[in-house]
């Protein structure tokens, strides 16, 4: 078949336009950046012990990288793995694997854990330690001699294949070896490995008084209470203390960090030298910040090095982090200027220096370079919306941005110091990773991912900036319809978080922030989405705005993004819809009943309804105690202003959700029987807090056909 310059013109043309108005499905806009949508990265990057090389994981192999040639290596292969196995043990995917240096590394599967050493050019594989089947929050020993592991409520060493009992409470109130403090103030863990591998260190929580909490599985028949122990706002609290495991004595002793027996043990550290330890020892109002020494071997108190106080709150977010070669002086990093900083502390002169200044946040500390005496870290000097890679000299406190171009940037250093991996995005910019020479300051380009979105139909992206009643920036964006006209008018949806610890709006890829607003605006919807004040990263004034009074400043700052809205010729007063979760969800359901002639419909998943039933380290945090201040938890409690809703409310829980425990929600359906007001309702079995995997997709489903029923007419 012939054709004409003019017929391939048009095929080729017209597959263009195609390609270019594809529509997201709904599973892509959830999913899609995790699946098929996905941007090109480079897996599992690892700097190798030399600073010259580096490692990455493929499907089927991990490969070798020299830095100044590019000169890539196979390192190990799945299939030179099976090679050495017999046909019953082939392994079937290729693990995870933490290389000690290019010739030896380690992966687990399941409870057992193997040893891969190189020899000449094969690779052999070596059966290590078998565990517990049921042990859980698992460390390696420094000199890869052993685990510590947990098995229920107690600790277990086993060292060389021999088990000891660290721990043998039979009270199953008592955890040892886990997180503690419902995971707050930076905490993740609760095994603490002394860095001579000498000493074990352990949180130990008595959670006896605190009432329990039932979470029905309704997976079986009959349907299973699983209590947990979930301390609510101005109840009792646990008791938490910390024992160190002396491996040689087999003895444990308890750091006498005395006080109050519900304080918090936060942020605690070794010291290099495997002779004492460091906690923030923080009284239960959070206002007060002890940071105490104390010796590992007798677990008495040796010293305060500093104390931070506050009229709100102070909130230990970070370990200490020593300097290199260094048993004395370390960096604290501290929100005391009103923005987080860098302080260099020596044990026994106090603070030497503030080593970074400004009306910015430092997110990250990278590393060291100790010869040349520099610190690498992550801020916001640039902008709130960006993040960028500096070195800072500590001697003349010299600072140097590392990075080119606008956006995201996050960064590994190398050990040495020498080199830094920096990978970025921004909102035109899917993904672009470089090496740094963070002597020459060059840049070498390794990857530049395509876009995976080029092939579909996106919509208009406008930055907004507004003001808060008292001035402050208020940083927002609004999603146009695909098939934008300015002369109809849409229908809008508010997409809102506007808590602690949660940004949404960034300089990032894709630059809606959320592939659903996409398909929201591919339906013909406006979508808008800004920080108001009490979000995070801008520092503590902006976040301390919502102290006693939550939801209160943040709905001030949202309607001022409801008046913007309002201002525009093309938005449809009269069908804004309002969508969040956790906290959105609080602020959700707190504007369809204290706003109620502003949104016509709104969508809450997994809403604080009453700040008494949640978690005391975060709730007393920002709200003080409802003893000592019950004006402000009455303001913000929904159960008793169920009787405003005017406009359609769909509220939406998981039924194991164990961080905004179901009664929330469940009590504001008595609540709105008990008033006669009808509302909408759904519940995720099998879902904690978030509704994830392949439910997710039902879920955004279920939003979506809400706003469509109520916004579209």
């Amino acid at each position: 078949m012939k054709f004409s310059k003019f017929s391939l013109l048009f095929l080729v043309t017209g597959s263009f336009l195609y390609a270019q108005n594809q529509k997201f499905t709904i599973a892509e806009s959830v999913n899609g950046l995790r699946s098929n949508l996905a941007v090109k990265n480079i897996s599992q990057f690892t700097w190798a012990d030399d600073g010259k090389t580096y490692y990455q994981s493929t499907k089927n192999a991990y490969l070798v990288t020299d830095v100044s040639t590019q000169k890539q290596d196979t390192l190990v292969s799945l299939y030179q793995l099976n090679n050495t196995l017999s046909s019953d043990k082939k392994l079937k995917s290729f693990p995870r694997i933490t290389f000690i240096n290019k010739d030896k590394g380690y992966f687990n599967q399941g409870s057992q854990s193997f040893w891969i050493e190189r020899s000449g050019k094969e690779w052999k594989i070596k059966a290590g330690t078998e565990l517990n089947k049921e042990a859980e929050n698992t460390q390696m020993l420094g000199d890869n001699q052993g685990y510590v592991y947990t098995v229920k409520n107690n600790l277990y060493l086993n060292k060389n294949g021999k088990v000891t009992v660290i721990t043998n409470d039979e009270n199953k109130d008592i955890l040892n070896g886990q997180a503690v403090h419902q995971r707050e103030f930076g905490i993740s863990k609760g095994i603490f490995i002394s860095p001579d591998n000498s000493k074990i260190a352990f949180y130990r929580m008595d959670q006896s008084m605190v009432a329990d909490y039932p979470v029905i599985d309704w997976s079986v028949v009959p349907a299973v209470n699983k209590n947990i122990k979930y301390p609510m706002a101005g109840t009792p609290s646990h008791h938490v203390t910390l024992g160190i495991y002396d491996l040689k004595t087999n003895k444990t002793t308890f750091l006498n960090t005395a006080g109050d027996p519900e304080q918090y043990l936060t942020v605690f550290t070794w010291n290099p030298d495997s002779k004492s330890v460091f906690v923030g020892v923080l009284n239960r109002d959070q206002n007060d910040l002890k940071m105490n020494q104390y010796s590992a071997s007798t677990g008495s108190f040796i010293k305060n090095i500093f104390e931070e106080k506050s009229d709100k709150y102070v909130e230990p977010q970070q370990q200490l982090l020593f300097f290199p070669n260094s048993t004395t002086d370390f960096i604290w990093q501290s929100q005391r200027t009103g923005f987080n900083h860098l302080f260099h502390y020596n044990v026994e002169k106090g603070l030497v220096a503030q080593l970074t200044k400004g009306d910015w946040v430092v997110t990250d500390i990278l590393g060291f370079h100790e010869k040349k005496k520099e610190i690498f870290y992550v801020s916001t000097q640039v902008s709130p919306l960006e993040r960028h890679l500096y070195k800072l000299d500590w001697t003349n406190f010299k600072t140097q941005r590392l990075d080119q171009g606008a956006g995201m940037h996050s960064g590994i250093l190398s050990k040495d110091g020498n080199h830094l991996y920096d990978t970025y995005s921004n909102a035109n910019t899917p993904r672009i990773a470089n090496l740094i020479n963070t002597n020459t300051l060059k840049i070498k380009n390794i990857l530049s991912a395509e876009n995976t979105l080029k092939n579909y139909q996106r919509p208009e992206i406008k930055n907004v900036t507004l003001k808060a009643d008292d001035g402050t920036p208020l940083y927002g964006k609004i999603i146009l319809p695909t098939d934008f006209d300015a002369n109809k008018k849409y229908p809008v949806i508010v997409y809102l978080y506007n808590g602690p610890h949660a940004q949404l709006i960034t300089d990032s890829f894709p630059a809606s922030g959320n592939l659903w607003y996409e398909f929201m605006a591919q339906k013909g919807y406006i979508v808008f989405t800004m920080d108001g004040r009490g979000s995070s990263n801008r520092g503590l004034k902006f976040e301390q705005a919502i102290f006693r009074n939550a939801g209160e400043t943040e709905m001030k700052d949202q309607l001022q993004g409801v008046a913007y809205l309002k201002s525009l010729p093309y938005v449809d007063a009269n069908r804004l819809g309002i969508h969040g979760w956790s906290y959105g969800g609080f602020m959700t359901t707190s504007f369809m009943l204290k706003h109620p002639d502003v949104f016509k419909a709104g969508v809450a998943g997994g809403p604080v309804i009453d700040w008494n039933m949640y978690e005391i380290m975060y709730t007393e945090r920002y709200m003080d105690t409802p003893q000592s201040n019950p004006e402000g938890y009455r303001q913000a409690n929904l159960l008793d202003k169920v009787q405003n809703l005017k406009g359609h409310l769909l509220m939406i829980h998981g039924a194991q959700d164990n961080v905004v425990v179901w009664q929330h929600s469940i009590n504001f359906l008595k609540a709105a029987v008990d008033h006669g007001v009808q509302m909408d309702y759904f519940v995720y079995p099998g879902h904690e807090h978030n509704v994830v995997g392949k439910d997710r997709v039902h879920l955004m489903q279920k939003v979506t056909d809400y706003f469509d029923e109520y916004l579209k007419k």
